[in-house]
């Protein structure tokens, strides 16, 4: 047994090792034939492999928190589209490299939303990545010091969706606009994106300081994308007044 144990692992076959004294229990106790023996140990391999997949997935999204579609309040915020959302969620908007935009005042839930897809999206196999604005602005800003500027934008480049949050929360410094089109331009039609913002469009201007590059983004955002206006109060401030 030792052997075999060996062997497996050096096929990296670490599922069967997992499983195997329990599977050879299971198929002495109940007469397994030899072909459906092997059956069950492929079958504890995919699953292992599909669960590390998904573990590995899930830790390089940086997603900051869980949230599900099942915990948000659709009565609350009736400006939502119910049914949008939900379409949403299955993620064919990933499939087709096509963004969503959440645009409302701050805690009315576009981060609880775009995190619940967002995790949808691992599920199904894709690879996310989440950040907020700044965040990304500043590490992109920071690598061009020591040359890694174009290493660091893989980073914003290689997920099927990349969530961009808190848009205009904060004011942006001028270099901003440049680095942001960077991201969007070579993201356009090859990858989905799903921005959180508490502007309108109208003042995308205000946001990077320059109007011409703010209608470069701005287009190539919105040329394949859905958008959801939240128009309803602040989550947060109904919590405060629950428990005031």
């Amino acid at each position: 047994m030792n052997t075999l144990y060996k062997r497996l692992r050096e096929f990296k076959l670490s599922g069967i090792v997992s499983n195997l004294e329990e599977r050879l229990t299971f198929a002495s106790q109940n007469q397994i034939g030899y072909s459906e023996f092997l059956e069950l140990l492929c079958e504890d391999e995919v699953n292992s492999r599909t669960n590390n997949s998904y573990k590995k997935r899930l830790s390089k999204a940086k997603i900051p928190s869980r949230k599900t579609l099942e915990d948000f309040d659709f009565s609350f915020q009736p400006s939502i589209n119910k049914k949008q959302i939900n379409d949403a969620y299955t993620c064919q908007f990933v499939r087709e490299s096509r963004n969503l935009i959440f645009i409302g005042n701050p805690g009315t839930g576009k981060t609880h939303l775009s995190i619940a897809i967002g995790l949808n999206a691992i599920a199904k196999g894709f690879k996310v990545l989440f950040t907020g604005v700044g965040e990304m602005l500043d590490q992109l800003h920071m690598a061009k010091a020591d040359n890694s500027y174009y290493k660091k934008l893989q980073d914003y480049l290689t997920p099927d969706l990349l969530i961009l949050d808190e848009l205009g929360f904060k004011a942006l410094p001028n270099y901003a606009a440049d680095d942001f089109f960077d991201v969007i331009s070579k993201r356009y039609e090859k990858g989905s994106c799903i921005i959180t913002t508490n502007k309108t469009f109208e003042q995308w201007g205000e946001i990077f300081t320059d109007n011409i590059l703010a209608s470069a983004i701005l287009d190539r955002i919105v040329h394949h994308s859905n958008i959801f206006k939240i128009n309803g109060p602040s989550f947060r401030a109904k919590n405060i007044k629950e428990t005031s």
